[in-house]
């Protein structure tokens, strides 16, 4: 019998607060990443420190919130009351301490559990706070959470408020990079959900009269609404709603307190919910709600005392009370949308009118499309069962969901080597590989009709599982994984337009990115390098002088699997496909796969060139 281990007082380790934080940073940051995603860990830092600062705002205390972000330095400004000064050091390093514990100083804040900033403090390489008020500041430096430096309360003529310093941590954050658009989409969302607020972010300014009105503005140009958009208001709520000429899924904007629920909870379900009953009652007719909410374009934000997040991240609420004396959050915000919604249409009646036409069609359309449908998804579940073009990843075969899903990817091949390779090389439990055959057809201009008509988009949809919404998306990370050449760039664009076409939310909640694999390795007999471009090969063949070795991966299935493991593991690359916000999806559409024009081919010349050179090069 073999020996047990022993098991005494020696083996018990108590970790104090920044240990905790450094050794287990998912707990509180979500998911690392590189900066590639939006929901990475970096960004998570920054949120962090700026929900305080928004905390003071709500409270009436500064109207104006700096932020610097240079390199991997950010700063973070603002003219609030400060932090108490004897408490400078304790509020920032401190489990369980903060002026949010007492109800009379902050009221439905953004975080109540003490953690936010601590966190940043422990996984920042150099964190610095100072706090102005009463005429003195006091500053502290740390770094890893250890103080380095405290400076007591000295005479100041600076104006009062809170400024935060930090660095993210390299051996945790490896290799990162903060995306400029990534920041202003966030700081954006902070301006909507709180008019009145100006936030300047690397000199530009940033600002809204209108809330949530000015969001959807944002996100749906005003030819492709349906009517003008209808914003409504009430103590704790504001509701704005339109519906898209132009597109088919139901697109929602959640907020609590001020944070973003990118993945809804009960108050953006019991949105949904209200919005079917309001217009059911108020036309009469019990319509599908499917068809009541195709199109939607929507944005709710309510305020709940003291709100129960599903994960430190604040990304899905968990609340079912709003707090104090108030209904619960479902009847608080039916009932709300019930009065407010219904008034309007019965003041607006050609706006309702224009909403039952659209209900009525999307019934049609769907009628149309039941034999299709029901016959597709008989096809994916035996397509599922007898091939092999969807190798699933383990939190779809376990109960691993709930806590991999963030780290969930599925890679989008083409071709049997390059999909063999990813598989071979990919992290089981969190990586899934999808197989195309050959090129997809260009959807752009087709009906929903041709999702279940064509067998691979078909199989798609359903290995997504996001043929109802997006609700239930089975992978946080959509990456197309083409080979670097004029063929692999043409199948990532047709995939780009059936993903704009049909589920534009993917790429605008940030979803859907590109593969960045080598295009040459250079090597001698005791280094290896990778080189992503000209530049990287260039300066990998001057490092290694003499006569290095130099292969040029012409296609993603040239790569073993031993060599694959690097690109998709911890040092992979990826690029986020984002919407240029100056372009409706429709126009960018009809600019990259409409009939050729002058513009497209002078783009083409301009913008292919240095990649085709490198080809031919090569």
């Amino acid at each position: 019998m073999a020996e047990q281990t022993k098991y005494t007082e020696d083996n018990i380790r108590s970790l104090d607060w920044k240990e905790h934080i450094r050794m287990r940073p998912g707990m509180y940051i979500g998911k690392l990443g590189d900066g590639s995603s939006s929901d990475d860990g970096i960004y998570i830092l920054i949120k962090e420190v700026l929900d305080n600062s928004i905390d003071e705002f709500v409270m009436g205390a500064g109207k104006t919130i700096e932020v610097s972000v240079k390199n991997e330095t950010v700063t973070v400004r603002d003219y609030g009351r400060g932090i108490p000064l004897g408490k400078v050091v304790d509020v920032v390093s401190k489990m369980n301490t903060g002026g949010k514990y007492d109800s009379r100083a902050f009221k439905k804040s953004v975080g109540l559990n003490g953690v936010g900033t601590k966190a940043v403090n422990a996984l920042s390489s150099y964190f610095k706070v100072q706090s102005v008020r009463d005429g003195e500041t006091a500053f502290a430096e740390f770094s890893a959470g250890n103080i380095t430096l405290e400076e007591k309360a000295q005479p100041s003529s600076l104006r009062k408020g809170t400024k935060v310093i930090f660095v993210p941590d390299n051996t945790i954050f490896t290799k990162f990079k903060y995306r400029s658009e990534y920041i202003v989409k966030m700081i954006k969302n902070y301006v909507y959900l709180n008019p009145g607020l100006t936030i300047i972010f690397n000199g530009e300014k940033y600002y809204s009269e209108n809330g949530l009105k000015d969001l959807l503005e944002e996100n749906i140009a005003e030819e492709f609404m349906l009517f003008p958009i209808i914003h409504l208001k009430g103590e704790d709520i504001e509701v704005a709603l339109t519906y898209s000429k132009a597109q088919y899924s139901e697109e929602y904007h959640s907020f609590v307190n001020g944070q973003h629920t990118t993945q809804g909870g009960t108050h953006q379900s019991a949105f949904r919910e209200a919005i079917v009953k309001t217009i059911r009652e108020y036309f009469g007719k019990n319509y599908e709600a499917s068809d009541i909410r195709k199109s939607i374009v929507s944005a709710i934000s309510v305020k709940v005392m003291e709100p129960v997040f599903e994960s430190q991240t604040k990304t899905k609420l968990g609340s079912t009370e709003m707090g104090g004396d108030l209904p619960t959050v479902r009847t608080f915000i039916t009932d709300f949308v019930k009065t407010k919604l219904d008034n309007y249409l019965h003041k607006n009646p050609d706006v309702a009118e224009k909403i039952q036409k659209k209900i009525i069609q999307a019934e049609k359309e769907r009628k149309d499309l039941s034999g299709i449908r029901k016959l597709a998804r008989e096809r994916a579940k035996k397509s599922n069962l007898h091939n092999k073009k969807l190798r699933d990843c383990r939190i779809h075969l376990n109960d691993l969901k709930k806590d991999n899903r963030l780290e969930s990817s599925l890679f989008i091949t083409e071709g049997d080597s390059a999909s063999g390779s990813i598989t071979k090389s990919r992290n089981v439990n969190t990586q899934a590989v999808f197989s195309l055959k050959g090129k997809p057809l260009n959807s752009y201009n087709m009906s929903k009709k041709i999702v279940y008509e064509n067998e691979e988009f078909n199989l798609l949809q359903a290995a997504l599982n996001i043929e109802d919404g997006l609700e239930n998306l089975r992978y946080n990370n959509i990456v197309i994984a083409t080979d670097a050449d004029v063929d692999g760039m043409h199948i990532r664009l047709l995939l780009i337009t059936f993903f704009l076409q049909f589920f534009p939310e993917l790429i605008k909640e940030g979803h859907l990115f590109i593969l960045e694999t080598p295009l040459f390795r250079v090597r001698d007999k005791k280094q290896t390098f990778y080189c992503y471009s000209e530049e990287e090969r260039i300066s990998a063949i001057e490092k290694l002088r003499g006569k290095p070795e130099i292969t040029r991966f012409k296609g993603l299935g040239e790569i073993s699997p031993n060599e694959f493991v690097h690109f998709i593991g911890d040092d992979i690359r990826l690029d986020p496909v984002m919407l240029d916000k100056e372009m409706s999806i429709d126009k960018m559409l009809e600019f990259y796969m409409g009939k050729n024009t002058p513009d497209r081919q002078k783009f083409i010349i301009e913008n292919l060139k240095v990649e085709l050179d490198i080809v031919e090069e090569a």
